[in-house]
């Protein structure tokens, strides 16, 4: 070790890491590549720093002496074996609430453009082939006044419901139970799974990606949506069966699809759900604001200074 890191925290962190993370962090830490957390450590290793969803298990923590904390960048934490860091006592640290509102939106943004057949429009203006205006190509579905359904009413679901509401969209939900703390003046309903999906011209993913949520969406729960519905996803891509939507989207079981996230991510460039017309697909970008990635960075960095001094996180998940 070198003697301007003397002293310093040592961090696995899977990089490069944005310009404001760097900055937040300044000189306070020694940043370790994340192979060693592979390798192993013969020297204390104080943190993880998780960015892009690098999965850490139990096995890697065992070999990082003196882990203090693993700090997430982002709400979701499917890719850290919670109940491994529990067990040996080490917190793990989200962004949660910050990045509500820029999720919604572009759930909001993919239904929309899913529906209106935006990208296949942009393609088309950009084209040899637009030559003058027909007004009876490219017809699109409508998102007012019709029926959402949004699978996971938490705290982003809630920001897609009163979205949705300024649409005067009828709003059903599901979770594993009712929610009780809903404004009474605020119309939503409470359904159960296969009315949702039978009933909704729009069915939205905004749910954690569990053991019991792996491939919630399959062959037979496309088959039971509309023929005109659109499926969106802006929770995890692991929540819908890959294979079975490029099937749907192909046969004209459903409309079409509104993805900001796929399993695997990415996609082999030779994937056939790329090839498809009627599915919009973006990169993972439902937080990607500079003001809402600007908060996740201090939220992280502050878990991470927390941990590192064995202070209570700002927010925890175990």
């Amino acid at each position: 070790m070198s003697e301007t890191t003397v002293g310093k925290p040592r961090v696995v962190a899977d990089g490069p890491l944005a310009d404001a993370i760097l900055q937040l962090m300044g000189d306070r830490v020694e940043l370790l590549p994340w192979d060693v957390g592979t390798t192993g450590s013969e020297t204390p290793v104080d943190g993880i720093y998780t960015y892009g969803h690098e999965q850490v298990t139990g096995a890697m923590m065992d070999v990082l002496p003196g882990l203090k904390v693993i700090s997430n960048y982002g709400v979701g934490v499917d890719h850290i074996n919670l109940a491994d860091a529990q067990e040996r006592g080490i917190p793990v640290g989200n962004t949660p609430d910050v990045l509500n509102g820029a999720t919604a939106d572009m759930a909001m943004t993919l239904l929309l453009a899913a529906a209106r057949r935006l990208m296949e429009g942009d393609r088309f203006a950009r084209s040899p082939e637009f030559t003058h205006y027909d007004p009876g190509y490219m017809l699109g579905q409508e998102a007012h006044s019709t029926v959402v359904g949004i699978i996971g009413l938490g705290r982003i679901g809630w920001q897609i419901a009163r979205r949705a509401l300024g649409f005067d969209m009828r709003v059903l939900y599901h979770n594993r139970n009712p929610r009780e703390d809903l404004p009474a003046d605020v119309d939503v309903t409470y359904v159960d799974f296969d009315t949702l999906l039978t009933e909704s011209d729009y069915v939205v993913l905004s749910l954690p990606l569990s053991a019991e949520t792996e491939q919630l969406i399959g062959e037979q729960q496309l088959r039971q949506m509309k023929s005109t519905a659109i499926l969106v996803n802006v929770a995890r891509g692991g929540v819908v069966d890959t294979d079975a939507l490029t099937a749907a989207l192909r046969e004209g079981e459903i409309y079409a699809a509104g993805l900001d996230v796929t399993d695997p991510e990415p996609l082999p460039r030779d994937h056939p759900l790329l090839k498809l017309e009627n599915v919009t697909i973006a990169p993972h970008l439902g937080s990607a604001t500079e003001q809402t990635r600007q908060r996740m960075a201090e939220i992280s960095v502050e878990n991470l200074w927390a941990g590192l001094a064995g202070k209570e996180l700002l927010h925890r998940v175990v």
